[in-house]
């Protein structure tokens, strides 16, 4: 049973995916209770293009606003890190160390460039200040996890932000998603995250290597991050992809380590990309 609540705002944390964008749609026909207040889109300028283009679409077919906010270019952040001349706000990048050992960087993106500019619209739109205390339960933020994906749920960490799951109250899964946007006519979804993300699948990466000019950028990426980002340690390697190769070399039809695909973006992002 859902809890009553009366917030102040109400709003769809959006990621432009197959989830989130099920999500606006349904709740633009009334069909998840009272409608929110708005959407807000967390931009990192480092999503596909077709992302960028499903945006416009969707902002057309919508009775309520999308807000785009942006922490800046997550790509020129990893660059200045990758030269030294800034720290960086990282992915969980791979790492491969000097004597062979293996791990992964902590994945700061997704709190400076998703999670805090959205804090910061809501503030905005509360007329609260940018920081400080915000009285508790003023924001119902609704996510675009599906219910085959309720091990990503989390609550929220501010008292003023309450987070709900409209569609695993439904029960519906991501498939139920496609099936429910196919059956009203509306078009297929992309699926929503950085370029680079790490934790693409294999079959994600052959998906940004269909675009030629978004795969020359994932090389560049790649190969500008090797010799790591100002604060990893000396001599370690860094790495999109988890074979700790270069992803130019990397086979994706094998799945890592030659075997089934990884799914690794089941991990991805605490329910803020790809939704």
């Amino acid at each position: 049973m859902i809890e009553e609540r009366t917030p102040t705002l109400r709003i769809i944390s959006l990621g432009a995916g197959v989830q989130s964008t099920v999500l606006a749609l349904m709740a633009a026909r009334g069909t998840l209770g009272p409608m929110p207040d708005a959407a807000i889109f967390a931009d990192t300028q480092a999503e596909p293009a077709e992302v960028y283009k499903h945006l416009d679409w969707l902002e057309g077919k919508l009775n309520f606003p999308i807000y785009r906010v942006t922490q800046g270019s997550l790509t020129e952040g990893i660059i200045a890190g990758a030269k030294r001349t800034d720290w960086a706000s990282t992915p969980p990048l791979f790492v491969l160390s000097s004597d062979g050992e293996r791990g992964m960087l902590r994945r700061q993106c997704t709190q400076d460039y998703k999670i805090a500019p959205i804090k910061r619209k809501l503030r905005e739109l509360l007329g609260a200040p940018r920081t400080g205390k915000v009285r508790r339960g003023l924001v119902e933020e609704w996510i675009g996890i599906s219910a085959d994906e309720a091990s990503r749920m989390k609550p929220s960490k501010d008292d003023w932000i309450y987070h709900r799951w409209p569609l695993i109250d439904l029960g519906m899964t991501r498939a139920d998603c496609l099936a429910w946007a196919e059956k009203h006519g509306y078009p297929k979804p992309p699926r929503s995250a950085c370029t680079y993300c790490p934790y693409h699948s294999d079959e994600e990466w052959r998906r940004v290597k269909e675009n030629q000019a978004e795969w020359k950028g994932v090389i560049e990426l790649d190969r500008l991050i090797r010799k790591g980002v100002k604060g990893t340690n000396p001599g370690a390697q860094l790495f999109l992809h988890a074979s700790r190769q270069p992803i130019e070399t990397v086979d994706f039809s094998k799945g890592l380590d030659g075997k089934s695909e990884s799914n690794q973006f089941e991990n991805e992002c605490e329910g803020m990309c790809g939704v």
